[in-house]
């Protein structure tokens, strides 16, 4: 099985990759949060400096675009082949409603036929870069996925990384796992697994049931459990190596950020997951919201994993 590591916006950035790799590894595919293209044909910095080769050393990164015109899509491509990519991913899954209404992300399954033109025209001009897609199954209705399908098996896709949800059930709902049965039968391109995995039990059901499938991406259950690949492994859960990992995240974002206040609202983000894992943590919960500095952070960090 591979294991790849999804992007998520504002928070698995180089400087947590790099610190999970350096802990943790066992992750074949890292993804970048997306690169937004615009009608400047520019990419921002900041987005940029999360793709430099040179904050990417020892890792599989692939870029992720997100994009609904063709002409920015292959300049952006450009660009990244330019910096030695040869994998990119067009993002066809984000939900948010302020991605949605621009006809971008999710919000480009809605019209089909515009984005089999899109894709005819992207890998008609980008044959020397691989093209995976990360989609989800429709916008309102599961029935939609079909003729998605039909369209994604007319091009030679790298993979497919399916998130069986639609876009109207964000990330609640149970993924629709009859209609990624189906696709298992109808997808020409590789197929990759990303929805609700959280715990090495799930992975495992999951691997015995969809025995076929040997991609799957994580997300959301790496960052609730850090240790969940060497979980995988065999290895039992040891939050020593949850405080490690972390102190080492908090110091390069020191590194990076400036002020208490930028380093603390990263990490709370990343905490957001962790209590998740942790039951009875809702004392501590509440005493991180409060953390108003990196030195009682740091103390109240070490009574929550180190007792």
């Amino acid at each position: 099985m591979n294991y790849y590591f999804a992007p998520l916006e504002g928070i698995t950035g180089f400087i947590y990759r790099n610190t999970y790799e350096r802990h943790f590894g066992g992750i074949q595919k890292y993804f970048s949060p997306f690169i937004t293209t615009n009608q400047h044909f520019t990419i921002q910095n900041r987005e940029k400096k999360d793709i430099l080769p040179e904050n990417n050393k020892g890792i599989y990164l692939v870029p992720q675009i997100m994009t609904n015109n063709a002409e920015q899509f292959y300049d952006m491509a450009n660009k990244l082949a330019d910096l030695g990519y040869k994998e990119i991913n067009l993002n066809l899954g984000c939900p948010s409603k302020t991605v949605v209404t621009k006809k971008k992300g999710s919000g480009f399954l809605a019209y089909p036929e515009e984005l089999n033109v899109f894709l005819s025209e992207i890998f008609y001009r980008c044959r020397d870069m691989e093209i995976s897609i990360k989609t989800r199954i429709g916008m309102e209705d599961p029935e939609e996925f079909k003729r998605l399908m039909q369209i994604y098996n007319k091009y030679p896709l790298k993979e497919l990384i399916i998130h069986p949800r639609l876009q109207t059930d964000y990330y609640k709902n149970h993924p629709n796992m009859e209609v990624f049965k189906e696709s298992i039968q109808l997808a020409k391109a590789p197929l990759c697994y990303n929805g609700d995995l959280f715990t090495v039990e799930d992975i495992e059901n999951f691997k015995k049931e969809y025995q076929t499938v040997e991609n799957i991406m994580l997300g959301r259950g790496i960052l609730k459990t850090p240790t969940l690949m060497k979980e995988l492994e065999g290895e039992e859960r040891d939050l020593n190596k949850w405080y490690e990992f972390l102190t080492e995240l908090c110091e390069e974002y020191e590194k990076e950020l400036s002020g208490d206040t930028n380093v603390l609202y990263k990490m709370k983000e990343h905490w957001y997951y962790l209590f998740q894992s942790l039951p009875g943590s809702e004392k501590a919960a509440k005493a991180m919201k409060k953390t108003r500095n990196l030195d009682d952070y740091r103390i109240l960090v070490r009574s929550i994993l180190r007792g």
